[in-house]
């Protein structure tokens, strides 16, 4: 495995996807499956009740420098000033949002807050560390 870690200064061409976040493991950040009212962890064997699974952000970004194209995904809190809270609290408002507009898919992200994401990100530059 490459170890090698760099800055990459590039623009966000297009947001990948409209799932921000997802349920997290505590010990190794792995997507854990809910089910039943339960959580589990596939890597880590770690498991629980699903109204206690922890957040994160998970960003997939498609990036362009002066020369290539890349699909970058950036995870975890150093998205927090981007989004304006925790995962976990954005989280909340997902589903207190898609409880209200009658959404059945309650982990679904509204069309305004895509939207958001999509203004706050695309056709700017960040700096990457990859």
């Amino acid at each position: 495995m490459n170890s090698v870690r760099g800055l990459l200064a590039a623009s966000v061409i297009s947001v990948q996807n409209s799932c921000f976040i997802y349920p997290a493991c505590q010990k190794c950040f792995s997507r854990l499956i809910l089910d039943s009212g339960r959580f589990s962890c596939l890597k880590c064997g770690c498991t629980g009740e699903a109204k206690d699974a922890s957040y994160r952000y998970r960003l997939s970004l498609k990036i362009a420098d002066t020369n290539d194209l890349f699909d970058i995904t950036v995870f975890g809190s150093c998205l927090d000033p981007f989004f304006g809270v925790t995962a976990e609290n954005l989280q909340r408002c997902i589903q207190d949002f898609n409880q209200l507009s009658g959404e059945t898919n309650i982990d679904a992200s509204p069309g305004a807050l895509v939207q958001a994401v999509e203004t706050c990100f695309i056709g700017k530059r960040f700096i990457f560390g990859v």
